[in-house]
């Protein structure tokens, strides 16, 4: 199948089954092993962007546009943090369960705003953009046209994270290990990180800083690169 076809599959996955597995697995409830490990995998990554950017005291006021939102796990603490965040997701369930959490946990949700869009349709200028654990829906060819089109948005710097393409998780991959259950729904993509980074370079970006998320059932290779 094409990339469309790709796009179509994730946008109904995450609007039927899809959603109600990773809402589990975002969430804070009783979930099994497996889910609690992707569970933690996440949020460790999560974790780390936002460490990076609290480190730089570089929150407050600045623009952010999460792309691939999910249920809020980054755009929520961001706002928090006083960022003026623009949050997205492909699917409508997602961002409709985000925006309920945002009610809840801020006491004032005015610096962020959610929209049901996917990358394609993003559009405007930003401080940083953020796009975590998307990338994996995306084959080569598209994932460099997406990349590159959200250099286009980043007045300063990019996050990214995605499955890094390492021999030991391409046979995880084959043998069916990687990303098990009901979430094979969707493909699983993995992508070499020189081929990230070249992309970034051709767009006027160098990484700064990098790290690893790995555990059981979960990798997730997290890319900060800034502009010039």
């Amino acid at each position: 199948m094409n990339a469309a076809d790709d796009k179509t599959i994730v946008r109904e996955y995450f609007n039927s089954t899809g959603f109600d597995r990773w809402r589990r697995i975002y969430g804070d409830g009783e979930v099994n092993k497996v889910q609690l490990d992707i569970r933690t995998g996440h949020q460790q990554t999560v974790d780390t962007v936002l460490s990076w950017l609290k480190a730089d005291d570089h929150l407050a006021g600045i623009t952010i546009c999460d792309a691939g939102c999910g249920v809020g796990s980054l755009s929520i603490p961001l706002a928090q943090a006083g960022a003026k965040v623009y949050a997205s997701d492909i699917s409508e369930k997602m961002v409709g369960e985000a925006k309920e959490k945002a009610q809840v946990e801020l006491d004032n949700t005015a610096n962020l705003t959610f929209a049901v869009q996917d990358l394609e349709a993003l559009s405007g200028r930003y401080h940083t953009v953020i796009c975590l654990d998307v990338l994996i829906h995306y084959p080569q060819d598209k994932a460099a046209e997406m990349i590159s089109h959200l250099t286009s948005m980043a007045e300063s710097r990019l996050i990214l994270s995605f499955a890094p393409k390492t021999l030991a998780l391409s046979l995880l991959k084959k043998i069916g290990s990687f990303f098990p259950g009901s979430s094979k729904a969707t493909r699983a993509y993995l992508h070499r990180e020189a081929d990230v980074v070249k992309i970034l370079a051709a767009n006027g970006f160098s990484v700064q800083r990098q790290a690893m998320t790995r555990t059981r059932f979960y990798f997730s290779r997290i890319l900060e690169a800034t502009r010039g």
